[in-house]
């Protein structure tokens, strides 16, 4: 058996559902959402994971109705507000990944802060990805290295896998062992779509809201046994490509 990821992200479904099947309006779903997070910083603490990468908020997501988004934003700027200093106690460095030019300024104000307030967290990383997408990732990285071909930095045939990798988000962070969905759902929804490239993926019918640390814990034991091959396989005890 395999021992633990070392970085787990998570699509974070289902907010809106529980919040309906126990009659509530779509906001508690979302508010309950939000409180889940801070269990889950511990747990993965207690169990030597050192990132978690929740997707918070697509790029697409601005599509849902008005309220619904202002709602959004409303729990995204408390929750920065609320936890950076308890994150900052706690060691937990925390990094907010996608654009940011379509927030608001009082919500690009609380990411800078919460950000340079937690900046020398050592106890582990919390990575949120809000007005996120993986195809959006990797555009603004095909970009970067353009510019830099323009500019007479780059030659154009140094442009491989590994060049754009170093300018896909997260690349100096552990490769995604673990993605999670929860809600049912069993797609990736633009997520991390580089990163992802070799992960293992779970995916449970719990609602967001009631992903507690046990559910963590039986995503945790299915990872592990898991045979990881990266696109080799074992034959009579020596690597093989596939």
């Amino acid at each position: 058996m395999q021992a633990g990821p070392r970085h787990v992200a998570i699509i974070m479904d289902g907010n809106g559902r529980w919040a309906a099947r126990r009659g509530l309006s779509p906001s508690a779903g979302h508010k309950a959402g939000v409180e889940r997070i801070r269990d889950l910083i511990e747990a993965c603490k207690e169990r030597q994971i050192e990132v978690l990468t929740l997707f918070a908020f697509s790029s697409e997501n601005w599509q849902r109705p008005p309220k619904e988004v202002e709602l959004l934003m409303t729990l995204f700027h408390s929750y920065l507000r609320r936890e950076a200093r308890r994150m900052q106690e706690q060691g937990v460095q925390l990094r907010v990944i996608g654009r940011r030019d379509r927030f608001s300024p009082r919500v690009q104000r609380a990411i800078v802060e919460a950000e340079s307030l937690t900046r020398d967290g050592e106890n582990g990383t919390l990575v949120i990805a809000a007005d996120y997408g993986g195809q959006w990732d990797i555009a603004q990285a095909a970009r970067a290295l353009a510019e830099e071909v323009a500019r007479g930095e780059r030659a154009l045939d140094s442009i491989d896998e590994a060049s754009l990798g170093e300018h896909i988000l997260l690349s100096d962070l552990p490769a995604v062992d673990l993605v999670i969905r929860s809600s049912g759902e069993q797609r990736i929804s633009n997520f991390i779509l580089w990163q992802a490239a070799y992960s293992e993926f779970y995916f449970t019918d719990t609602l967001w809201p009631d992903f507690d640390v046990e559910a963590l814990d039986l995503a945790l034991d299915t990872f592990r046994q898991r045979d990881r091959r990266y696109g080799g396989r074992s034959e009579d005890g020596l690597e093989a490509q596939a």
